[in-house]
């Protein structure tokens, strides 16, 4: 489903990101990036998704070379990409509501489907209550939960997730965690960057280990070590 050949990306300062990852992910994957701060994971979800581009190597998505892909076709796979950003990305003067259906706008959706839908991902991570809230109201967690809604809303085929729990309380986190387990159940692929050990451990997931760009360790059931 998602395959880097031979990736690299430096930077402009000089910072090397990623350096000749081979990588593939399997439909219906679950799978943990980890690795220090610096390592190499958001670069790699980015590339994904085509906010970076890789200066040398090939990054496929269904058998689609991502960076030779023309704006139309790029649209195409974004919408089946699900990204819950590390730094939320919600729109600060839309509300809590609004931030949702807005992806399924985009998608030209009818207006009953899109109030069934948003309402559905936010009753799914627990906002039904703070639907007309703006992201300033809002505690990081609850900010969190808002991009984990706009994420799965539309039913993409992979939800990329970068720190998803960073700023999260431990009830919560788990509650992430079990709603990104129930969507890989139901067939969706899901990427997750994360740093805490105690949910790798726990969900056996497969686990890429990323240091100072390179892949050091894939292993199917994991750990964080």
């Amino acid at each position: 489903m998602i395959r880097f050949e031979g990736v690299s990306k430096t930077y402009g300062n000089g910072v090397r990101a990623l350096a000749d990852v081979d990588l593939e992910v399997h439909p219906k994957d679950f799978l943990f990036l980890i690795g220090p701060s610096g390592a190499g994971k958001t670069t790699l979800l980015k590339l994904i998704y085509c906010e970076e581009k890789p200066e040398a190597g090939k990054v496929f998505f269904e058998e689609k070379e991502v960076t030779s892909l023309k704006r139309p076709d790029l649209f195409k796979l974004r919408r089946d990409i699900g990204v819950v950003f590390q730094d939320f990305r919600l729109l600060p003067t839309a509300s809590v509501y609004e931030n949702v259906s807005l992806v399924l706008e985009v998608l030209g959706k009818a207006e009953k489907e899109i109030s069934e839908q948003a309402t559905a991902a936010l009753d799914l991570v627990g906002l039904s209550e703070k639907v007309d809230n703006f992201p300033w109201q809002l505690s990081g967690g609850e900010r969190q939960r808002v991009a984990l809604a706009r994420a799965l809303v539309g039913c993409p085929k992979v939800i990329l997730a970068d720190e998803p729990t960073a700023e999260v309380d431990p009830a919560l986190t788990w509650g992430l965690m079990e709603i990104l387990d129930e969507l890989n159940k139901r067939g969706t692929t899901v990427i997750v960057a994360t740093h805490d050990s105690e949910i790798v451990n726990s969900l056996k997931k497969r686990v890429v280990k990323i240091d100072r760009g390179r892949i050091i360790k894939d292993d199917k059931k994991g750990t964080y070590v």
